[in-house]
């Protein structure tokens, strides 16, 4: 089982940031075809947020999320990053790093790990 740990969430007025990161254990990304972050509101299905492809670096974002969330990489501290801007109340969620995913089949597979949450107010 990949080993993930999620952290930054919090809870910020809309119009508001948040960065998120989630520190994987060693190597952990190293076979992946895909990482990237995804979020789980309580009765609602798992939806994909944004996501690397690590061969050659391309990016995917969901559409309701383009233009303000940006995913990052830094490969020396195996960490992905979601930097959140303009934040929504829609965007309330649980977000959950992923070292397994495929958006075009809108495939995003949890590790257990704990993710971290947002909350966003009006």
């Amino acid at each position: 089982q990949v080993q993930l740990v999620e952290s930054g969430g919090g809870s910020v007025q809309a119009g508001g940031s948040l960065r998120l990161s989630c520190v994987a254990a060693e190597n952990a990304f190293s076979s992946s075809y895909c990482i990237g972050w995804f979020r789980e509101t309580p009765g609602n299905e798992r939806k994909g947020v944004a996501a690397i492809y690590t061969s050659g670096g391309g990016t995917w974002y969901a559409d309701s999320v383009k233009g303000r969330f940006t995913i990052s990489r830094d490969h020396a501290k195996n960490t992905l990053h979601l930097e959140m801007n303009n934040l929504k109340p829609e965007d309330t969620a649980m977000y959950y790093c992923t070292a397994d995913c495929n958006p075009q089949r809108g495939l995003w597979v949890g590790s257990e790990s704990p993710g971290t949450q947002v909350t966003v107010s009006s």
